[in-house]
């Protein structure tokens, strides 16, 4: 399954399922698809998310080098995001995704 996330303050984002889903719950959300977020509900959920990527970067990595791909840690995943959010929040847009 593909997710992409769509706000009128930055370009759509889209990512895997596996990778979507645990940002969304890491922002507070149940983490179902689709779904949205009110505009004034943005800030919150980007703080959300900052502070458990914070966390992550901070954790010994856990995460294992498949074959010679390297792994894409979750902070790596979650920076677009981040980046949608903040463009969100800055112009009070609502964020959804399907």
């Amino acid at each position: 399954m593909l997710v992409t996330f769509t706000t009128e303050a930055y370009a759509d984002i889209t990512m895997f399922g596996d990778h979507a889903v645990p940002l969304l719950k890491m922002m507070g959300h149940s983490g179902t698809v689709p779904s949205a977020l009110r505009a004034e509900d943005v800030p919150a959920a980007l703080n959300q998310l900052t502070i458990a990527i914070n966390a992550l970067k901070t954790e010994p990595s856990a995460e294992k080098k498949l074959g010679d791909e390297p792994v894409v840690s979750m902070a790596n995943r979650g920076f677009p995001l981040i980046k949608l959010l903040t463009a969100a929040a800055k112009e009070g847009k609502h964020v959804s995704w399907k």
